[in-house]
């Protein structure tokens, strides 16, 4: 089949401009990552005198390196809408956010999608796998506290022993207030049909859109996180309005990530921009820990229950484009979630100064030393 001139002019500009925006993110990391680490380093002074004040200050550097990572999605026009609860409402409380796993490009659209909920970025935790330590990003996310998880059977018992021992040191010390998993245990593709033949010899539903998660993580961050008298014992009122004050988890947030055509965006579409705009729709169902059991079993039976409202949710937003109304309502109402393109150019723009800046006291040193 012969090319016409104009899709090899297509195919030409998009390569281009894939170019172009591969160059652009190697720029962005060589300035940006480093002068993170080098900021820390100078303010390690601070650490030792004032820690909170060097957490905060972290924290907002840690934001903005994931509005960097936000800015090539949402310049590529892959933008984000919000439906279900709100989440600002919780904002400011402790909240755990269980995330289905489609694709790498899940965690930038969380990157993105919850820039614009106060603090919550610079003071929230990551479980993520053990391989992206060894990714550009790894230094930020072992200054910043993340918790790299080895999947496996043969690491489990370890792993949660780790895990628990991770948030007692660094969770409340570095005043984390949020904590982000994907209880699955890794990408749709991967784990369908193993937890399709567990689901076919347990007597559990068949999941498509969504595997079975796994309980060990969610327990251990449960046990660790929520204070005693919280954990298992009923609750009232509204589910998303904020009650007073208390120390401990207080909040799950269930949230559910869809893509058009169940066509998930990976890292390198997200880095290159070839693919046209495309709107990511993220749910929101947000639980009071109160609600939540604590025993295993009960604690596994709700866990799988999140999961099969997630695959009746991701069904119905394939067929029809939209997730449906909330019990009780008519109409589902969504949220078109914005960033500012002012402020996305400001950090960049701080990023290569920082850079620049560092080079040249690099280079002065250098002279003086030499």
């Amino acid at each position: 089949m012969a090319v016409t001139l104009e899709q090899a002019r297509r195919v030409g500009y998009t390569c281009l401009k894939a170019l172009l925006r591969f160059a652009f993110m190697v720029a962005n990391n060589l300035v940006a990552i480093p002068s993170y680490v080098l900021y820390l380093i100078m303010l390690q002074p601070l650490r030792i005198l004032d820690s909170k004040s060097f957490w905060y200050i972290e924290g907002v550097l840690f934001k903005w390196l994931l509005a960097m990572v936000a800015s090539w999605g949402w310049w590529a026009g892959y933008t984000v809408v919000e439906w279900g609860d709100d989440v600002k409402a919780v904002s400011e409380d402790e909240a755990m956010v269980l995330v289905n796993h489609q694709a790498t490009g899940d965690v930038c659209t969380l990157m993105m999608c919850l820039q614009d909920k106060g603090t919550v970025v610079r003071q929230m935790m990551w479980l993520m796998d053990h391989i992206f330590k060894y990714t550009n990003f790894g230094i930020v996310s072992l200054i910043h506290g993340d918790f790299f998880i080895r999947q496996g059977r043969t690491h489990r018992d370890q792993q949660l022993v780790l895990l628990k021992d991770h948030l007692e040191k660094y969770y409340r010390s570095r005043n984390r207030k949020w904590i982000v998993l994907f209880p699955e245990g890794g990408f749709l593709r991967k784990r369908r049909e193993t937890s399709q033949a567990f689901a076919k010899k347990n007597n559990l539903p068949f999941l498509k859109h969504v595997t079975l998660p796994r309980l060990g993580a969610t327990q251990v961050i449960l046990k660790t996180l929520v204070a005693p008298q919280e954990n298992g014992t009923p609750s009232g009122g509204d589910i998303v309005r904020k009650e007073s004050k208390s120390k401990g988890l207080q909040w799950v947030i269930d949230t559910t990530i869809a893509y058009p055509k169940a066509e998930p965006i990976d890292i390198q579409t997200w880095i290159l921009g070839y693919r046209q705009p495309t709107v990511t729709h993220v749910h929101y169902r947000i639980f009071p820990v109160k609600d939540v059991p604590a025993e295993p079993e009960a604690l596994t039976n709700w866990l799988y229950q999140r999961f099969i409202e997630k695959e009746d949710l991701l069904t119905h937003f394939y067929e029809t484009g939209a997730f449906p109304p909330p019990q009780g309502q008519t109409k589902a109402i969504s949220r078109e979630m914005t960033l500012s393109n002012l402020w996305l150019v400001a950090i960049q723009s701080f990023a290569f100064l920082s850079g620049g800046m560092w080079y040249c006291l690099f280079q002065y040193l250098y002279h003086c030393l030499f």
